[in-house]
């Protein structure tokens, strides 16, 4: 029972911070539209390298991206991931209560914002990384929809004819949904990449079914094979480093995407056996394991890959004779015993905001050096 309390506690506090923020985002939105009226504006990016000419009212991050240009948004623009960070160099009035929570006093002082919570008044100068010209987006046709377990179903898109992503694996990206149901608007969630960077005329993504998402419903309710979407990417900072550090990789769920693409990619190009790779991934029960056949494959051919699946709650019928308990305990446990201590490290997470907090303690713990582990952290 505690493992379980545990594990909710885990789930739910970065649930209802998330959903404090963008309930406040959303009363901002109404009211500010409700109020005022706003004409034409020009948003000058990066000293003059590019010049936008738009219509006032709406929010930064979608007036970007109605002219091309795409700021990380894990959460789609609800004001709940504090991903969408851009500098801004002109008075658009102080930083609202929704975004302070995922800014430092660094970034405050610099005027750093949360482009979905700055509504374009008139005209205004921004900075942003150039590597964001070059995200892009991308309809796919829905080539296969496959459960790998009870509540993730992979996907499979092949991209329009010309068109090739270009992305690092472990990079994600965000998938648009049309409206359905009682849901006007399209909308658009982060998801990290499963697929090979070598297919680039494909996306695949491993979507976890959240109660009440509202792309996770539309995935696993509605979504069919034959059916075009869209995608934008790529995103995220989340990609192997060149050194020759030893790996510490920990996933759950659908965390598994990044790593399927990043050990695939590493198979492609002859570097699996480069350097150590530890791979930890846990779950609740043996139905929430997937991929095993794969992973134990890797294990055997690879000497210096080495697999841990361990689950937090193994039922009598799962006849589980591996690891058990939180991935966090087990981890732990072979940090202080069964890694070797000598080598340098780096981490690589990809989880809940629960599990990659408490992983990181444990890697701290461990003295692993903070600024070499690595995640994104999806709301």
């Amino acid at each position: 029972m505690e493992l379980h309390n545990l594990e909710l506690a885990y789930f739910i506090a970065p649930l209802a911070i998330s959903g404090i923020s963008a309930a406040l985002a959303a009363l901002v939105s109404v009211t500010d539209r409700i109020v005022n009226n706003y004409g034409d504006a020009v948003i000058n990016i990066n000293d003059g390298s590019k010049s936008l000419d738009v219509k006032g009212g709406t929010n930064m991050l979608l007036t970007l991206a109605e002219n091309q240009i795409f700021i990380p948004s894990a959460c789609g623009g609800r004001g709940s991931c504090g991903e969408c960070k851009v500098k801004v160099k002109s008075d658009v009035g102080p930083h609202l209560p929704t975004e302070i929570p995922y800014l430092t006093r660094e970034q405050i002082d610099g005027n750093v914002r949360l482009s979905c919570q700055v509504k374009i008044k008139s005209d205004v100068d921004i900075e942003i990384p150039d590597y964001l010209f070059k995200i892009k987006q991308y309809t796919g046709t829905v080539e296969r929809i496959r459960d790998v377990t009870h509540d993730i179903k992979e996907v499979y898109l092949k991209l329009e004819d010309g068109q090739a992503v270009d992305f690092r694996a472990g990079q994600y990206g965000q998938i648009e949904t049309p409206p359905y149901g009682k849901v006007r608007e399209r909308t658009q969630r982060a998801y990290s990449m499963s697929s090979r960077p070598s297919d680039s005329n494909h996306a695949e993504f491993l979507i976890r079914l959240v109660p009440g998402g509202i792309v996770t419903t539309y995935v696993h309710e509605h979504l069919k094979e034959g059916e075009k979407i869209k995608i934008i990417a790529p995103f995220g900072e989340f990609y192997v480093r060149d050194t020759d550090a030893t790996m510490i990789c920990v996933a759950g769920g659908s965390g598994m995407a990044p790593f399927k693409s990043i050990f695939y990619d590493f198979i492609e190009k002859g570097r699996m056996n480069e350097r150590d790779i530890w791979y930890f991934f846990g779950a609740r029960t043996r139905k929430d394991l997937f991929y095993l056949d794969e992973l134990q494959q890797m294990q055997d051919e690879y000497e210096r890959f080495h697999f841990i699946a361990a689950l937090s709650e193994p039922q009598p019928e799962d006849n589980w004779t591996g690891e058990t308990g939180l991935i966090t305990e087990v981890l732990d446990r072979y940090l202080k015993n069964e890694i070797s201590p000598d080598k340098p490290k780096e981490g690589y997470l990809c989880g809940s905001p629960g599990m990659l907090d408490a992983c990181m303690d444990v890697m701290r713990s461990n003295e692993m050096a903070e600024d070499r582990i690595y995640f994104d952290k999806f709301a």
